[in-house]
């Protein structure tokens, strides 16, 4: 079975004996965020993959279900090339939060 980052959170969560509540604090987010997170209606900024790899004791691969034929070899880039990658990278996270956050608020304007 192919489980989604949401899925991979939980049940790491869970394995490690740690309520919502109680990551959050440690990540220094709301228990809503992890919640979030669980259900799949946002996904975490790659400024906290680090830190949740950390307190889960899991591996950023795991995490995001990264396979080896997943990843991009950057190796044969210029430090210029690799500079562009990386902020394409962060303005792909920040149009995921973006676009989670509206979800959100939109199936809460719903309710």
């Amino acid at each position: 079975m192919i489980l989604k980052i949401a899925d991979r959170i939980k049940e790491l969560r869970e394995q490690n004996n740690l309520t919502q509540s109680e990551l959050a604090r440690k990540l220094q987010l709301s228990r809503t965020s992890i919640n979030a997170w669980e259900m799949g209606t946002s996904i975490p900024t790659t400024e906290k993959i680090p830190d949740i790899c950390l307190i889960l004791h899991t591996t950023s691969d795991y995490l995001l279900g990264i396979q080896s034929d997943d990843v991009i070899p950057i190796h044969p880039y210029t430090h210029e090339e690799k500079e562009i990658l990386f902020r394409l990278t962060g303005y792909f996270d920040e149009m995921h939060e973006y676009y989670g956050r509206t979800a959100a608020y939109q199936q809460q304007k719903k309710k």
